[in-house]
């Protein structure tokens, strides 16, 4: 006679291991676990209400941004309080930078990303380095950077269809020059409006801003909330802000949202300035 798997287990099973006992009992571990998502649930239908993009104004032909926050270093997985905008998490440090520039999407471009609608870049960005206060434009180009090993079966290969064929390895390379006078126009940036209660309920808001800096005027905003249904479990690895990513509005996918967070600030940014064509 096979054993049968009592159903309370399948919810328990599904949030995480480290639920198991509490989520099966009789005890207040299955009414706290309830209330907890149909709470998160309602909330974060409520903030959706809110979401959305709103354009106010578009610019066309401009040269270059200012990012008034540069994203950190790292991706938040899982801490549930840091206020770090993980809605909006996008390439971390410098791959922030690169990726609003000219010539870095058709560079770096994967084969899942053949569908999703050409992104364009900057000439430059604008940006304060933290380490050291100074002002810098980032400018980048794709170049050679070292030479492929003439000797790896593969190369050879090649080499005898096309003696011709190009030893190079080429990489985009971001570079930064020390910048005064007046910044670009137009600024980018981003805060985490996340509330004690909504981080509470694995919940994360965020807001991204295009700012005509001559006017102080804000020309566009994105608002989005995402929520871990899970609402934090770590089992088997398990990463509940980016598995929070595919239970967002505005959506980023149906699945593997994550994956479509990266060059998000481009995606909307664009929208709004309109990058030149020189």
């Amino acid at each position: 006679m096979k054993a049968r798997i009592p159903r309370c287990w399948w919810p328990a099973f599904l949030l995480g291991l480290s639920l198991f006992v509490s989520a099966c009992g009789n005890g207040p571990g299955t009414s706290r676990l309830s209330e907890q998502q149909v709470k998160a649930q309602a909330m974060f239908a409520e903030r959706c209400k809110t979401a959305g993009e709103k354009i106010y104004k578009v610019v066309e032909n401009v040269e270059g941004i200012y990012l008034l926050k540069l994203r950190p270093d790292g991706i938040n997985r899982g801490d549930q309080f840091t206020l770090d905008d993980p809605y909006g998490s996008d390439l971390s440090g410098e791959r922030y930078i690169v990726s609003l520039l000219k010539g870095s999407y058709e560079h770096n471009l994967r084969s899942s990303e053949n569908s999703l609608p050409p992104n364009k870049g900057y000439a430059y960005v604008e940006a304060i380095d933290t380490k050291d206060g100074k002002r810098y434009r980032y400018t980048g180009a794709k170049k050679a950077v070292r030479k492929k090993d003439v000797n790896a079966p593969a190369v050879q290969f090649e080499l005898k269809r096309n003696p011709s064929y190009d030893l190079n390895i080429y990489e985009f390379v971001l570079e930064k020059t020390p910048v005064v006078g007046p910044v670009p126009r137009y600024g980018v940036t981003y805060d985490d409006i996340s509330t004690r209660e909504e981080r509470e309920h694995w919940i994360a808001g965020s807001s991204l801003k295009v700012i005509d800096l001559q006017t102080d005027e804000v020309i566009a905003e994105r608002v989005g909330y995402m929520l871990d249904w899970a609402q934090g479990s770590s089992v088997a690895g398990r990463a509940p802000w980016l598995m929070a990513a595919d239970n967002a509005c505005p959506s980023f996918a149906p699945r593997h949202g994550f994956t479509a967070q990266r060059r998000q600030t481009q995606r909307f940014v664009e929208k709004v300035l309109k990058p030149s064509t020189n």
